[in-house]
């Protein structure tokens, strides 16, 4: 648990009645609204807007121009790219008002979206999976999945160190960390070392 206060950019504006936790840091530019809850050890890059009813854990990352919409949560360790974006509301129309209408997008714990991808509403990002830049997700997502292309499709694991995985016929490890993990159909799971 950090003891540090939160530090806030003078060119930012966090509005009354948003909880920011300790040791957060939140830079040029950014506006978290009303309602808005920020967790320990955050940091917001430059121009990021964190709307009111939104939820994000602790040690998340959220880099320059992203938008946090009503609607999306973000678990701890989550890492957001460089203009990523997320969208609440599946057939917006600047003359009709679909407030009442907004989906839910929780991603995981672990969870990394690069830069430029884009999450469609209504869909869950499983914990450690990994969107590739410029992606578009309109699915949900499986835990440890590498996620690409237009639409995102799976085209490989990823381990919770951040390395993608090898993967033989009966095992799936990493040669990063050691970490090892089962497969079965289109699902992954971590295995954990027996210690007797």
């Amino acid at each position: 648990m950090s003891t540090d206060k939160p530090f806030i950019h003078e060119s930012a504006f966090v509005d009354s009645g948003a909880a920011v936790g300790n040791g957060t840091k939140i830079w040029h530019f950014c506006h978290v609204m009303p309602g808005a809850v920020i967790g320990e050890r955050c940091s917001l890059g430059q121009n990021v807007v964190v709307m009111n009813g939104t939820k994000i854990g602790d040690n998340v990352k959220i880099q320059n121009n992203v938008s946090i919409y009503e609607g999306v949560e973000l678990e701890d360790d989550v890492f957001c790219g460089p203009s990523m974006v997320f969208t609440n509301v599946v057939n917006p129309r600047s003359h009709v008002s679909r407030k009442n209408e907004y989906q839910r997008t929780l991603v995981k714990r672990g969870a990394t979206i690069g830069a430029n991808a884009t999450v469609v509403c209504g869909v869950t990002l499983g914990e450690y999976c990994f969107i590739g830049a410029g992606a578009v997700v309109t699915r949900d997502v499986p835990p440890h999945a590498l996620m690409t292309g237009v639409p995102a499709k799976l085209t490989g694991w990823m381990c919770e160190c951040g390395v993608k995985l090898s993967e033989d016929i009966l095992d799936i490890s990493c040669k990063g960390c050691g970490k090892s993990y089962a497969r079965k159909s289109q699902s992954l799971t971590r295995v954990e070392a027996d210690f007797e």
